[in-house]
C-alpha cells in the first residue's frame, strides 16, 4: 500500500509538471504576435479501413498533383489538431510547390485528454494493433485515393507525434522510405503513463544495442531500413534532449553505422550531424537546435525558404525543418526544384575545421537567422553532386604519413565512389617491406 501511494504521488507530480510546461509554452506564445490563422486547407476522409485506434484522418493534396507522387504522414503534438499542425509547419504549402499529398492523423480527446498520440501504450504501438494499425490503414487508403507512389511514403511528427513516428518506423519499416522525429522519443522506451513521463524527464542511459533490438523486434522486416532525420532543441524542458540522442543511437544501431557521425557542421548556434553508409549515402541526420525549447523549428523571415507560422510549439529559429526534411527525403526531385534564397549581400565567412565541417563566424553569425537555410541547401546539393571519394582520402593519409601512395584507378564518370582495396593493400605491403615494388 505504501509503495502504491508513492507511485501515485510520483505520477501526479509528473503529470502536474507536464501540464504546467504545456500551459506555460502556450501562454508564452500568446504574448507573441503571430500570423492570423487561415481557413483550414484540410478535408476529412472517412471509411479509410480498420480503425482500432479511434483516430480521425485529414488530408491535403494539390489539385493538379500527378499520379505516383510522394505521400507524407504528419503527426501533431499534444494539445494540437491536424489543422494547427499544418498551419504551423506549412506542409500543405510545400505540397503545393512540390506536388505531393499529406495525411494528418488526428487524435481524439476520448483517447487522450491532452490529444496526445498513445506512443507508450502496448496496445497502440504494436504492429497490427491500435493507433499504429489505424495510421497504417490511412496510408493504404491515401495511396489508393491519391494514386501515390508507395515507394515514396514518409512520416514525421512533433513530441507525442514524433514518438508515434518512431512507432510507425519501427512497426512498419517496409512502408516508409524515411522518417523525421522532432522533439520525440525512441521506440519502446515506455509501456505505461508513468514510464512515459520518466522517459521524457529522466535519463536512463539505454545501450545502443538494446535500443536497436526494440526496433528489430517490432516486425519481421530485415530489408532496407528507412532513412531518419532527428531534430531536438538543447533547452527542451518537456522532452529532454537526451531522447534525441537515444533516437540517433537506436537508428545508427539498426543501420549498422558507427556511433560517430561521418561529418558535422555548425550553422550559427545549431549543429547538424550526418551518418553515411559505405557509399557515402546519408542515412541519418541530426539537428541540435541551440537554445530552442519544445517545438518545431520554423523559419518565417528567410525569403523563398520560409515555411509555416510561429506559434505555440512552432518556434522561429531561422531554420525551416519542413523544408530541410523535404530535401533530406529528396521530395524536391519529384517534380520541381525548390526555390532558393537569393545570395545575401554580406557573404558568410566559413572557417574549415576538418574535411567536412565548417563554422559560421563574424558577420555571418549575426546573419545566421536569415542565411542558415540557404547554406544548408547549397551544402547538400554540393554533397549530392560531388560525393567524397574514400580512395582520395586514404591516398592523402598515406602521403601525409610518408608512405607509398596507393595507385587508385580512375572511376568512370558519374560512378558512386567505392573503396579500391587492391591498391591500398599493395601500398601497405610495400610500406611494410613485404614486397619490393
Amino acid at each position: 500500500m505504501h509503495d502504491s501511494r508513492e507511485v501515485l504521488a510520483r505520477l501526479r507530480a509528473f503529470r502536474s509538471k507536464f501540464e504546467g510546461l504545456l500551459a506555460s509554452a502556450r501562454k508564452k506564445a500568446a504574448r507573441v504576435r503571430v500570423a492570423p490563422r487561415r481557413p483550414t486547407r484540410l478535408r476529412e476522409l472517412t471509411g479509410f479501413g480498420a480503425n482500432p485506434g479511434n483516430l480521425r484522418m485529414f488530408s491535403y493534396a494539390p489539385e493538379d498533383m500527378p499520379p505516383k507522387a510522394p505521400l507524407v504522414i504528419a503527426l501533431h503534438g499534444c494539445t494540437q489538431t491536424s489543422d494547427e499542425y499544418d498551419h504551423g509547419t506549412g506542409w500543405s504549402s510545400l505540397a503545393d510547390r512540390l506536388g505531393f499529398a499529406v495525411v494528418y492523423p488526428q487524435q481524439q480527446p476520448a483517447n487522450n485528454p491532452k490529444n496526445c498520440f498513445s506512443w507508450f501504450l502496448p496496445g497502440d504501438i504494436a504492429r497490427g494493433d491500435g493507433e499504429a494499425l489505424s495510421i497504417r490503414e490511412m496510408v493504404e487508403h491515401a495511396i489508393a485515393t491519391f494514386s501515390a507512389d508507395r515507394r515514396k511514403v514518409f512520416v514525421t511528427g512533433l513530441s507525442a507525434g514524433g514518438a508515434m513516428a518512431s512507432v510507425m518506423l519501427a512497426t512498419y519499416p517496409e512502408v516508409f522510405a524515411g522518417g523525421a522525429i522532432i522533439a520525440g522519443l525512441p521506440y519502446g522506451c515506455a509501456g505505461n503513463v508513468q514510464q512515459a513521463f520518466e522517459a521524457m524527464f529522466t535519463e536512463h542511459g539505454h545501450a545502443a544495442q538494446a535500443l536497436g533490438d526494440r526496433v528489430r523486434a517490432a516486425s519481421r522486416h530485415r530489408g532496407q531500413w528507412p532513412k531518419i532525420s532527428v531534430w531536438h532543441g538543447t533547452s527542451d524542458p518537456i522532452v529532454k534532449p537526451f531522447n534525441g540522442e537515444d533516437i540517433i543511437r537506436q537508428w545508427t544501431n539498426v543501420h549498422g553505422l558507427s556511433d560517430s557521425p561521418s561529418y558535422q557542421e555548425s550553422i550559427g548556434r545549431h549543429t547538424r550531424r550526418v551518418w553515411n553508409d559505405a557509399n557515402c549515402k546519408a542515412l541519418i541526420e541530426a539537428f541540435t537546435i541551440g537554445g530552442m525549447t519544445h517545438g518545431v523549428p520554423v523559419a518565417t523571415t528567410t525569403g523563398g525558404e520560409r515555411c509555416g507560422a510561429a506559434g505555440a510549439f512552432f518556434l522561429d529559429v531561422g531554420i525551416s525543418s519542413t523544408h530541410h526534411i523535404a530535401r533530406f527525403w529528396r521530395l524536391h526531385e519529384s517534380l520541381v526544384e525548390m526555390p532558393r534564397v537569393a545570395a545575401p549581400v554580406s557573404v558568410p565567412t566559413q572557417i574549415p575545421t576538418d574535411d567536412r565541417a565548417a563554422v559560421i563566424s563574424g558577420a555571418a553569425a549575426e546573419d545566421a537567422h536569415s542565411s542558415a537555410e540557404a547554406l544548408l541547401a547549397e551544402r547538400e546539393e554540393r554533397q549530392r553532386r560531388y560525393p567524397l571519394d574514400p580512395n582520395v582520402v586514404i591516398a592523402a593519409a598515406f602521403k601525409a604519413a610518408g608512405l607509398p601512395v596507393p595507385e587508385i584507378p580512375t572511376a568512370p564518370p558519374g560512378a558512386t565512389p567505392r573503396v579500391a582495396p587492391g591498391p591500398i593493400i599493395a601500398a601497405a605491403l610495400k610500406a611494410a617491406g613485404l614486397v619490393q615494388s
